[in-house]
C-alpha cells in the first residue's frame, strides 16, 4: 500500500515510516522538509495522490493556545479535503490519552477539535491515543520546574517508549480502520512525582520534586487518572528500565 505520514520528518513520523517499509510498504514522508506545509496547503493534494492511506503524526510548531488550534484544525481540514480528493480509504491520526478529559489545556482542546474534524470528514478513520513518552519525560519536570524545585501532581502516568509508539501505529494503519479510538500505553504506571525523582536522581541533578496536587501540567489541573489509558490498552513492551539501558548503550 502507498501510506502517506504526515510529520514523517518527526519523532515518531520518522520510526514509523521506517516500520512500514520494513513491512513492505511504499511508506511516504510528508513534511516542511519534503515541500508539503498543511497549514498552507502546499503540496498536500500531490503528496497524497495515488494514497491508500493517510496517517496523521505531525505536531504544531507553536504550543500557544491560539496557534495550536489555528495548526490542527487548518492543517487537518486540507489534508481531509486532499484524502477525499484522492479517493484515500483510511485516515489515520496520532492522539494523546486523556485529551478529552483536560479541557484546561490548549492543546488537548486542540487535539480534540483535530479529532472532531477526522470523525466527521466521513472518511473510514482510526484515532490512536497514546500515553506520554518517556523521550518528553525530561520536557515534562523542565516545564514543571521553579528555581530548584519540580511541582509535580502525584497521579498516574503510564509513559511509553517512542519506538513503541511507531510500531503500535503502524499496526493500526496497515489494518481495517477501527472508526473508533485505539488507546496505547507502556506496560508500568508510576506517579508522576514520583517518576520525576527517580530520573532526576539517575541523573545526579541536584532539584528537588514537590508532590504537588495543584500543579499544573502544560496549563492543566489533572485528576488521578487524566493520563492513563483504559483497561482494555493495547500494552506496549518496553520498560522504563530498560529503554534507559538501550538508549545509554546508544548515546
Amino acid at each position: 500500500m502507498k501510506i502517506v505520514v504526515i510529520g514523517g520528518s518527526g519523532l515518531i513520523g520518522a520510526k514509523l515510516v521506517d516500520n512500514l517499509g520494513a513491512r513492505g510498504h511504499e511508506a511516504v514522508p510528508a513534511s516542511p522538509k519534503t515541500g508539503v506545509n498543511t497549514l498552507t496547503g502546499e503540496g498536500v493534494a500531490e503528496a497524497l495522490a495515488g494514497a491508500d492511506v493517510v496517517v496523521d503524526v505531525s505536531n504544531s510548531p507553536s504550543f500557544e493556545d491560539a496557534a495550536v488550534l489555528e495548526f490542527f484544525e487548518t492543517s487537518t481540514r486540507n489534508v481531509l479535503a486532499a484524502a477525499a480528493a484522492a479517493g484515500v480509504g483510511h485516515y489515520a491520526a496520532l492522539s494523546i490519552v486523556g485529551c478529552d478529559r483536560i479541557p484546561d489545556s490548549g492543546y488537548m482542546r486542540a487535539k480534540v477539535a483535530q479529532e472532531k474534524l477526522i470523525v466527521a470528514a466521513g472518511i473510514p478513520y482510526s484515532v490512536v491515543h497514546a500515553t506520554q513518552f518517556f523521550e518528553f519525560l525530561q520536557g515534562i519536570i523542565d516545564a514543571a520546574t521553579d528555581g530548584d524545585t519540580v511541582h509535580l501532581a502525584p497521579v498516574l502516568v503510564q509513559p511509553m517508549a517512542a519506538d513503541d509508539v511507531a510500531a503500535a501505529v503502524a499496526e493500526v494503519v496497515v489494518g481495517a480502520p477501527t472508526n473508533a479510538v485505539v488507546e496505547i500505553g507502556g506496560p508500568e504506571q508510576f506517579r508522576l512525582d514520583e517518576l520525576g525523582r527517580f530520573i532526576l536522581a539517575s541523573q545526579r541533578d541536584p532539584r528537588s520534586v514537590v508532590a504537588d496536587p495543584g500543579a499544573r501540567y502544560f496549563g492543566a489541573t489533572l485528576a488521578e487518572r487524566s493520563l492513563v489509558p483504559a483497561d482494555d490498552a493495547r500494552i506496549a513492551a518496553t520498560r522504563l528500565d530498560d529503554w534507559r539501558t538501550r538508549t545509554t548503550s546508544a548515546g
